[in-house]
C-alpha cells in the first residue's frame, strides 16, 4: 500500500516488534524499529530502571518523525507512542498516519517483559508505561487490537482495519 504510514504502538511487552515485522511484510513496506533510534543515554537510563521523561523522549520522537518523512512511499513504525502529544508529533510528519494500538493489561505486559531475554527494558518499568499511557481509543486513525490474541489474528485484524473492512475510528 503505497504512501501508507502505520505506527504499531503500545506499552512494553505488547508485541510491537513482532506485529510490526509481519505487518510490514504483508504490506510490502519497510519496517522502522523505533527502539533502534533511542540515543545511548535513553537505553542506559532504561537499563538502570529509570523511566524516560517527556524531555528524554523528545529527541527520539523527532528522529522517528524524520524517519517517517524519509519514507514517502510508506512505512511501518514500532513506537510506544504512549501520549497524545507523542502521537501528534508523529502525525505531523506523515499525513493520514494510522495507529494500531496493541492493548493488553499490566499483568500480562509484566509477564511478557519478564520473559524477554537480552532486552534492555526491565520489568520494573512496566508500571511507568501504564502510568504514562493516554489511551488512544477514539482518536482519528486509531484501531485497537487485543494484543493477547495469537499473532496471526492480531496481524489479520490490523490488515482488515487498514483495508477498511473493520475501519479505524474517524470522528
Amino acid at each position: 500500500m503505497s504512501g501508507l504510514h502505520v505506527v504499531v504502538m503500545g506499552v512494553a511487552g505488547c508485541g510491537k516488534s513482532a506485529v510490526g515485522e509481519q505487518l510490514a511484510a504483508a504490506l510490502g513496506l519497510p519496517l522502522i524499529e523505533g527502539d533502534g533510534f533511542h540515543p545511548p543515554g535513553n537505553i542506559s537510563r532504561m537499563q538502570q530502571g529509570v523511566a524516560l521523561t517527556d524531555a528524554d523522549r523528545a529527541g527520539w520522537l523527532a528522529r522517528l518523525a524524520e524517519e517517517l518523512s524519509r519514507h514517502p512511499q510508506g512505512a511501518v513504525l514500532t513506537c510506544s507512542a504512549l501520549k497524545r502529544g507523542y502521537r501528534d508529533r508523529l502525525r505531523a510528519a506523515a499525513p493520514q498516519l494510522r495507529f494500531v494500538h496493541l492493548a493488553l493489561g499490566q499483568h500480562d505486559a509484566l509477564e511478557r517483559v519478564a520473559r524477554r531475554a537480552g532486552h534492555f527494558y526491565p520489568p520494573s518499568l512496566v508500571a511507568s508505561q501504564f502510568a504514562a499511557l493516554e489511551n488512544p481509543a477514539g482518536e482519528a486513525g486509531v484501531v485497537v487490537v487485543d494484543a493477547l490474541l495469537p499473532l496471526p489474528a492480531v496481524v489479520e485484524q490490523a490488515l482488515r482495519a487498514l483495508a477498511g473492512e473493520a475501519g479505524f475510528h474517524n470522528p
